[in-house]
């Protein structure tokens, strides 16, 4: 048959683990469950294994020093990022440790996200291999949104050669949720009137803001399903978790969520972080690093035509904890060198700490963006020689390539481990 139900689940849900062809017919969907969540299973790992065939099958881990993603058969044995690459051997040592590879992801994710723009218009981007679709107005051209995500599978397979999960239900966080469930290679439909049936048996962890410190104080009170959330009366979740978190999962347990897919909205942030393994790493070797995040970044701005006034600083330490620094301009840019000032600066202000807590991961957002033709033009007018110098510079990277000019600080070190939030 073109698709087999996986046992283990409830009646009223499906999932398929078949690249199911297109025109196979599906009755179990409901009209009103429209948005689909499709995520790409491991994106990374599952590129690494596209790439070389000897990786197929068995177990891939990216990123040296710390995991960056691993294949699910490396999952399997326990490895998990952003573990530390020395753990992640001992648990798995079979496993094959490949360097990351930025250029060859973001080129996947450009194809990637092209199928989807295909699939439908309606179209937000929530990382570099994961989007919401909104299908409900395409009966009458592509079908129902299960054949429609069917589909969406096999083009994902055809076109850009990896695996696709896809979740689809009436809400955002529902499809999130069905998506998650449903991995590896799998598609869950949660029909309208099956969705508590659906979300009420999951893991507290499954509801979106529940990280380990909510878990532990939602476990502490004995509740360890989203049944039990529900259950609870939303002040007696305020008292637990605060007012603001305590509305939120109050909301969530119930399937509430009001968001659609937003299409064409302007990303209110853009940032990069690169993972730095646990090995010291010197003040000058953290200036070259941060030199190449804010590079890269501020070209992307420039590509976007975009400004930016505030840059943060996000630093993660051996033991796993984080710390931000920020700081606002007065005035908009995407000047490569007023970037690197501020961020330069910041981090001297968090060297006290990286040097008696180590650190494992650096990265750079700029947020509080605008177009860059609200840029009010300071006197004298004219345009800056160093904005022009950017503006160079970007568009012999364009011809040539981003290595065909490389700052100075940068040359010998490795640049391949910067990760974009989302596809330049």
């Amino acid at each position: 048959p073109p698709s087999v139900p996986l046992t283990g689940y409830p009646p009223w849900s499906r999932r398929t683990r078949a690249r199911v062809p297109a025109g196979c017919e599906h009755t179990f969907v409901s009209d009103e469950a429209t948005i689909l969540h499709a995520d790409v299973d491991s994106f990374y790992a599952s590129v690494e294994q596209r790439d070389d065939p000897a990786l197929r099958g068995r177990p891939v881990i990216v990123g040296a020093g710390v995991v960056l993603a691993a294949s699910y058969e490396a999952k399997a044995y326990g490895v998990r990022t952003p573990m530390g690459g020395s753990q992640a051997r001992r648990l798995c040592p079979q496993a094959v440790v490949v360097r990351p590879r930025m250029d060859a992801y973001s080129e996947a994710s450009k194809a990637l996200f092209e199928v989807f723009n295909r699939t439908t218009p309606f179209v937000e981007g929530l990382s570099i291999d994961e989007a919401f679709l909104d299908v409900g107005g395409l009966w009458r051209i592509s079908g129902t949104p299960t054949e429609i995500a069917v589909r969406l599978r096999a083009d994902v397979l055809e076109s850009v050669g990896l695996p696709v999960t896809v979740g689809v239900a009436r809400t955002k966080f529902l499809a999130k949720v069905a998506s998650g469930v449903a991995k590896p290679d799998g598609l869950l439909v949660v029909p309208t009137d099956g969705e508590l049936d659906f979300l009420h048996p999951l893991p507290v962890e499954r509801l979106w803001g529940v990280g380990p410190a909510t878990a532990a104080k939602l476990h502490e009170g004995s509740i360890t399903t989203v049944a039990q959330v529900a259950r609870l009366g939303e002040a007696t979740l305020v008292r637990m978790l605060g007012r603001a978190a305590g509305h939120h999962l109050h909301a969530l347990a119930h399937n509430r969520d009001p968001r659609r897919v937003q299409v064409g909205r302007r990303r209110r942030s853009m940032g990069t972080q690169r993972a730095l393994g646990r090995r010291p790493r010197s003040a000058e070797d953290l200036d070259a690093d941060l030199v190449a995040l804010v590079d890269r970044l501020a070209r992307r701005l420039r590509t976007a035509h975009r400004v930016c006034r505030t840059v943060v600083l996000r630093l993660r330490f051996d033991d796993f904890s984080r710390a931000t620094r920020s700081h606002t301009l007065s005035e908009a840019t995407a000047h490569t060198q007023t970037i690197l000032i501020v961020a330069r600066a910041l981090l001297a202000t968090a060297m006290p700490m990286i040097r008696s807590q180590g650190i494992t991961l650096i990265g750079v957002t700029l947020s509080n963006l605008d177009d860059d033709s609200a840029i009010q033009l300071a006197l004298p007018f004219g345009r800056p020689l160093a904005h022009t110098l950017d503006a160079t510079l970007d568009s012999v990277r364009d011809r040539f390539g981003r290595a065909a000019i490389t700052p100075a600080v940068l040359l010998g070190r490795d640049r391949g481990q910067s990760v974009p939030l989302l596809p330049d």
